[in-house]
């Protein structure tokens, strides 16, 4: 039997659609995922109208994953194909921890088995029989399950070796903050309006949110940007508080009009139209990706703003520079994306532990190419949406090392790691935005000669 999907305020489906339907394609995603691919390449192959109900399973399965595998390995320990197994982990993913699972157990259960049958049908009786023993020896499987590291944490272990070794008081918060849902923030387009007058046209749409800073406003509950009031016309974006301080960290005490502003890693290019909506500025986004690049004109041609774009690797200048120094250099590097792991849950079970030194020495030459094309005087602001120090504290360090003319600017201060907890926003605060967001790190640097 095919019941609709009706899930709790925490998951979004389409009411429309049967659980079952929507397990297998949870499923073929978890499955995608454990192959190597991005979960956002997985849910392109989802069906349109699959599609909302789909992530959002798939958010919730990827962070219980790691106790997900742990069970089955002791329901199971000879693993099954991975057709069957990812269907396996995501319904035990759904149904622990038992306080978040978004159905009733039986419900979702029943509904496993349905989609096993679908999925392969020779497999029906065993996904039935292992989910039902989970359900009659709960407490005790899942005390088991919790010795093992990979169950207790839900990342892989050496990513959480680095955050211990990284953040010795803070690496298990940390975990924990990953494994939360993230809040839904907006940026304000301040050539049209600000937070305050913003959060009253919300209210106005049945829509509850807060001011957080001059032109950031925090949603009480996420929704379909469709609702929101005016962002078609290009009146605000979806951007987290933390993405949101890159623009007045560079612009700093102020750049003069007509300055030069390189964006050099600019998809999906919402810290390019930061940085248009704040000044009057010659902007030219970079990106080494043609098709993520059409994503920043898409971006800009809805808030009514122009920047020229080009389409080549930053750490060759060679091949694009024109020999005009900039005044300003923004660099978004490539990261592991450490510090948005509650946001893009399947970046923790892709990464792997040699990519961290591969992806610092990325952003090394990055550094490196960049800085002769900063004029004398100008600043250079490095952010990754990391927490890893390798890529942030200690990147920066070294560049310091190698650059006789590069110094820390005084004023705005640099941010140093953001971490992803409550009472980390009040730590080094650069500007008015004071509450807890995502994993960043932030460094601007100034050219003394």
């Amino acid at each position: 039997m095919n019941l609709p999907a009706q899930p709790a305020s925490s998951v979004t489906a389409s009411h429309a659609l049967p659980l079952a339907r929507l397990l297998n394609h949870t499923a073929d995603a978890v499955q995608a995922v454990r192959a190597g691919q991005s979960l956002n390449a997985a849910l392109a192959n989802c069906p349109a109208a699959a599609r909302p109900g789909t992530q959002a399973l798939s958010f919730h399965a990827l962070r219980w994953l790691g106790a997900a595998q742990a069970l089955r390995t002791q329901l199971a320990p000879k693993a099954p194909p991975p057709k069957v197994d990812a269907l396996l982990l995501t319904a035990l993913a759904l149904l622990w921890p038992q306080a978040e699972a978004p159905y009733a157990e039986h419900t979702l259960v029943d509904q496993a088995v349905d989609a096993a049958r679908q999925r392969a049908r020779q497999s029906a009786a065993f996904v039935n029989a292992v989910l039902r023993r989970f359900l009659r020896e709960r407490d005790a499987l899942v005390a088991a399950s919790l010795r093992d590291p990979l169950a207790r944490f839900n990342h892989p272990l050496w990513w959480v070796d680095r955050l211990r070794a990284d953040w010795p008081e803070r690496w298990q918060a940390i975990v924990d903050a990953d494994n939360q849902r993230p809040p839904m923030s907006l940026r304000v387009n301040a050539r049209r309006s600000d937070a305050a007058g913003y959060v009253a046209r919300l209210a106005e749409a049945g829509i509850a949110a807060e001011a957080i800073g001059a032109q950031a406003v925090r949603l009480v509950q996420p929704c379909p940007v469709t609702r929101l009031p005016g962002f078609a016309e290009g009146d605000v974006s979806v951007q987290d508080a933390a993405a949101q301080r890159a623009a007045p960290l560079l612009i700093g005490t102020g750049l003069a009009p007509g300055a030069r502003v390189l964006d050099a890693c600019a998809a999906p290019g919402g810290k390019t139209a930061h940085l248009l909506e704040l000044a009057d500025l010659d902007v030219l986004a970079l990106d080494s990706d043609p098709a993520r690049l059409t994503r920043v004109h898409d971006t800009l041609a809805r808030l009514g703003l122009t920047a020229k774009t080009v389409a080549a690797d930053a750490g060759s200048p060679a091949s694009w520079w024109d020999g005009r120094p900039f005044d300003a250099i923004l660099l978004d590097a490539p990261c592991s994306a450490a510090g948005i792991v509650r946001r893009h849950p399947d970046v923790r079970w892709l990464r792997r532990a040699g990519d961290i030194a591969a992806l610092a020495a990325i952003q090394a030459r990055l550094l490196d190419a960049l800085w002769p094309l900063l004029a004398p005087g100008g600043r250079l602001l490095y952010c990754t949406c990391s927490v890893f120090k390798a890529e942030g504290q200690d990147q920066i360090d070294a560049f310091l090392q190698r650059q006789a003319g590069a110094t820390l600017a005084d004023s705005p201060a640099s941010p140093g790691h953001l971490l992803p907890l409550p009472d980390n926003a009040d730590e080094r605060p650069v500007h008015e935005i004071s509450v807890a967001a995502d994993g960043f790190f932030y460094s601007l640097i100034e050219k003394t000669a």
